[in-house]
């Protein structure tokens, strides 16, 4: 694929935003009494994951804030695959699909974590000094 130019590009951010919309799917099935408990809590941590991701995508200027946002998205991850254990052990989804979206969930966690382990190769290069000191800006 070349040089991802957009957040978009990335394998991660569409694996991750395929999972959404999985998420999303399945937890409309949980029961009522589930819609502001589990259901909006894996929905949050879903979306937190590409949310994360956009704005790692931003923060690739500085290497620490690109590594932060990216570990903030690999824990939203995480918590999403807790919310999904937690509907398969109270048989709101099959075991079926748990694995599959927990499988799916690692696969995302596993591309995260290589991001970071390679921090350098995503992060922009700082613009070369100007000559312009701090007090003429």
């Amino acid at each position: 694929m070349g040089i991802a130019k957009h957040f978009r590009e990335l394998e991660v951010y569409q694996g991750a935003m395929e999972l959404v919309t999985r998420v999303f799917l399945v937890s409309k099935g949980f029961p009522p009494d589930e819609r502001f408990g589990l259901s909006d809590q894996v929905r949050r941590s879903s979306r937190s994951v590409c949310a994360n991701l956009a704005e790692a995508w931003r923060k690739r200027r500085y290497c620490a804030s690109f590594i932060a946002k990216l570990t903030d998205a690999e824990a939203e991850a995480a918590e999403t695959q807790v919310h999904l254990e937690v509907a398969f052990r109270n048989h709101y989804i099959n075991h079926q699909e748990f694995a599959a979206m927990d499988d799916a969930y690692e696969k995302v966690i596993a591309q995260l974590v290589n991001m970071v382990d390679q921090a350098s190769r995503w992060t922009l290069k700082p613009p070369r000094a100007s000559g312009i000191t701090a007090t003429e800006v």
